[in-house]
């Protein structure tokens, strides 16, 4: 739990003293606090409401927000340090921490107004307050500008409606940061984005979704039935929306891709430890040549991968990652994940055992060739850089 990179890795030079101690505290919360029950949090479908408030004094939530605003302060890698520790210990119940902290947090650091940002972002810091962000609908995924919730100006504000769907904290959430339709003559310039506070009347949650993986992570349905949505709670500029949701992107994808880099580590690591102990016809499994040579083969991948990952989060430290810089870090990372299939392969039938981290890393990482923007739509966005 405590091994901070794999053997092959070479020294990580931008992270300093300073962020390798943030780096244990964080791995000691997740074995001391999250590992031992996870199992059962994924039979329930979610994880207590009151370990978010835990993961808050812990340090874990909003790291890279300002502490002005009650965020622990710090650069970009300490956020990259919560989703590399999240993912080597394989609890996707708590990748939700992320989406809070990550992809809710900073458009109301970036975009909100004062009261705004003084009233929430302390909040969430402590987990007394969990984001939600809601894009996807059931006919508009990686396609923003396809969606059909709209918001009604109203006096006073604006009339919400519409259906998101596979929204992570979707049932634990207290506000719900909304992209609607304020001009659907506009297409894409004429999305807003709202803070929708989930105990309005005509907001309510569907069902719990029941994932292939990520078990713990609450995933809900979220519907808008005439929710008033006050003026003071517009996040940035009416129409604008679709604008501040690309320059988010970068900062997802390359969490996305900083995640699969380092999956794909620790897949590897347990399965060279599984290859050298097992034995098949009087030798271990790494005595066989294919097994052995595909391994070699996976562990070059693997290195490639974190040097390009780590190569586009020095430029994004420098504010010099592009979008499709950070699309190239999200389908290279995603797409080699997909040599899991494969680790997963060498512990035989174990391997389909979910007690067995392969099997439960062959599900839980495979979403991340889907949000975010699909694989597909990341050669698209290459492909328009071209």
């Amino acid at each position: 739990m405590t091994q901070h990179h794999a053997s092959y890795s070479p020294p990580r030079a931008m992270f300093t003293p300073d962020h390798e101690l943030y780096r244990s505290s964080v791995a000691r919360f997740i074995a001391d606090r999250i590992q031992p029950a996870h199992a059962e949090w994924e039979d329930a479908g979610m994880v207590p409401r009151g370990l978010w408030r835990e993961a808050g004094e812990a340090g874990l939530l909003l790291p890279s927000i300002a502490d002005t605003y009650g965020g622990g302060g710090g650069d970009f890698l300490y956020s990259a340090i919560v989703v590399e520790e999240i993912a080597r210990a394989l609890v996707s119940g708590v990748t939700g921490f992320t989406t809070h902290s990550e992809n809710v947090a900073p458009y109301l650091a970036e975009f909100g107004t004062p009261a705004q940002k003084q009233s929430f972002l302390p909040r969430m810091a402590t987990g007394d307050v969990v984001g939600a962000i809601a894009m996807t609908e059931p006919g508009a995924g990686s396609d923003l500008k396809a969606i059909r919730s709209s918001a009604a100006r109203v006096d006073g504000g604006y009339r919400l409606n519409g259906q998101k769907t596979f929204i992570t904290n979707g049932y634990h959430a207290d506000y719900v940061l909304t992209f609607a339709k304020t001009d659907p003559s506009r297409g894409a310039h004429g999305i807003s984005l709202f803070w929708v506070d989930a105990t309005s009347p005509g907001f309510s949650r569907g069902r719990l979704l029941d994932k292939v993986g990520q078990k713990a992570q609450d995933t809900a349905e979220l519907f808008f039935d005439n929710v008033f949505v006050a003026d003071d709670m517009l996040v940035g500029e009416a129409n604008a929306a679709f604008g501040y949701a690309m320059s988010g992107l970068v900062r997802e994808r390359l969490l996305i891709a900083l995640r699969c880099a380092t999956a794909l580590e620790v897949a590897l690591e347990w399965t060279l430890d599984h290859v050298k102990q097992r034995r098949a016809f009087d030798k271990t499994l790494i005595e066989n040549q294919f097994i052995r040579f595909r391994l070699a083969e996976i562990k070059t991948h693997a290195c490639a991968t974190r040097a390009f990952v780590d190569s586009c989060l020095a430029q994004y430290l420098a504010g010099a990652l592009t979008p499709d810089g950070a699309a190239m870090a999200k389908l290279w990372a995603s797409e080699a994940t997909r040599a899991i299939d494969d680790l997963m392969q060498f512990f035989g039938g174990y391997g389909y055992m979910r007690e067995y981290p392969i099997a439960r890393a062959y599900t839980d990482v495979r979403p991340n060739r889907i949000y975010g923007g699909s694989s597909e739509i990341m050669r698209e966005v290459i492909a328009r850089a071209l």
